[in-house]
């Protein structure tokens, strides 16, 4: 006692006394906290017969009116099942979280990891929806892969998330940690999508391209996939580079690409990266729609793209992994009538494949009627000949969908409207 005696300048019954009364507090401390986090917000222990859906999307920013409705139609299964599963012995419990921040306008890495680790934090949480940008996924694909926590993305389309050969070298392995996967997606990836791009240049009277990418994943690996479809399929592709997504502008970039005398320009990107700006400057050197095509992906197959470029979106296309949700038809068509009557607009381009995900989590739910991570994942991943709004369609040994129609699609009138089915072979 010595040593706390001379460095408290107390006597040594004080110092007993203060140590006591200190580890008194502590343990009280520590109870007080154990009993608020079972049953408070942070959620670290979980209600057995609750079980918790997250979606990671972004929320702030232009994505929004896109993301939105996705959690719409996530909405619709938890309340189409009267928020229970198994019987009504379950109760579900359903929470969007937003993964994009107001400095970047979209999608933040930081918030990404953010929502991944506090998804495996909260035990109650047994499913998580999201995300909806692949450089997103990359990150949380393994956080969660750790914790035996089933992924369900209802939009990220880069092969080598879960496709061997697709990719970079160590991908897909390197996002699964634990051995086995735990990521599905219900909308075909983009090496098919990528393919049919090219195809449809081609049909629709394009001869040389030119070939942009906003340099995030999703952007750079469909631009890749369309260049070497365009080549085989004989088109001359007269230049291509990566953007900088921030400029104020395009106007040198964009006389610099009409001097080469393109029929078409493809742009591998998203509309929050300058997307908008992008068709302005295409329009504002010289090169009419009538003349040269602007062509992107499904990042582009949105009302903010629209918004984004104003008139000069007139007449522009995009592909999309699937099929508009006002052509769907059987199940889907139905689900889309109950869609527009619930929330009086029309679905934006991946609000079914957002229903579509959370069928196949409370399906999951149902097989194991209990909170275990690991056997709702081993659900979600074995889901087979499910009958869907989008078709019949099952996971493959990968966790990709079966389904492979796709759709090609052009702004006429300041709306998006459906073209043609396009199909990668």
């Amino acid at each position: 006692m010595s040593r706390l005696t001379s460095a408290n300048g107390l006597k040594p019954r004080y110092a007993i006394a203060l140590v006591i009364t200190t580890l008194a507090t502590g343990f009280l401390t520590a109870a007080c906290q154990n009993t608020a986090t079972s049953g408070g917000s942070s959620n670290t222990t979980a209600d057995a017969n609750t079980l918790k859906i997250v979606s990671s999307l972004p929320m702030t920013g232009s994505s929004l009116g896109q993301t939105q409705t996705i959690i719409n139609g996530i909405k619709q299964v938890i309340e189409e099942n009267k928020n229970v599963a198994c019987d009504g012995k379950i109760k579900l419990v359903y929470e969007p979280l937003d993964d994009a921040t107001a400095s970047a306008g979209k999608w933040d890495p930081a918030q990404v990891t953010s929502n991944a680790n506090k998804s495996v934090a909260d035990k109650s949480v047994v499913a998580f929806i999201g995300h909806f940008n692949s450089g997103a996924a990359k990150l949380s694909i393994p956080i969660l892969n750790q914790a035996n926590l089933a992924m369900v993305s209802p939009a990220n389309t880069y092969p080598g998330l879960t496709k061997p050969g697709k990719g970079e070298a160590k991908e897909p392995d390197i996002y699964y940690p634990n051995g086995k996967r735990n990521y599905a997606r219900v909308v075909p990836a983009d090496d098919l999508q990528g393919v049919v791009g090219a195809k449809w240049a081609k049909s629709l009277g394009a001869k040389k391209v030119y070939i942009l990418d906003d340099q995030e994943l999703y952007g750079k690996g469909l631009a890749a996939i369309f260049e070497t479809t365009a080549k085989k399929e004989g088109l001359e592709v007269v230049g291509k580079e990566g953007i900088n997504p921030k400029a104020p502008d395009y106007k040198g970039l964009m006389t610099k690409i009409k001097d080469l005398n393109p029929d078409l320009i493809y742009f591998g990107g998203i509309t929050q990266n300058n997307a908008g700006q992008l068709i302005k400057d295409m329009r504002n050197v010289g090169m009419s729609a009538d003349k040269v095509k602007f062509m992107g992906p499904d990042g582009t197959f949105e009302k903010a793209i629209i918004d984004a470029a104003g008139k000069d979106a007139e007449g522009i296309y995009a592909t999309f992994g699937g099929i508009p949700a006002k052509e769907l038809t059987g199940d889907g068509k139905t689900w889309y009538e109950s869609y527009k009557a619930k929330y009086n607009a029309e679905p934006e381009a991946y609000a079914a494949y957002g229903y579509e995900s959370g069928k196949v989590v409370v399906n999951a739910i149902n097989q194991v009627c209990k909170n275990d991570r690991a056997a709702i994942r081993d659900a979600v991943m074995a889901t087979k000949d499910f009958k869907g709004v989008l078709g019949t369609w099952s996971f493959d040994q990968n966790g990709d969908t079966t389904l492979t129609t796709m759709s090609g699609n052009t702004v006429k009138n300041g709306k998006w409207e459906f073209v043609t089915t396009l199909k990668a072979d």
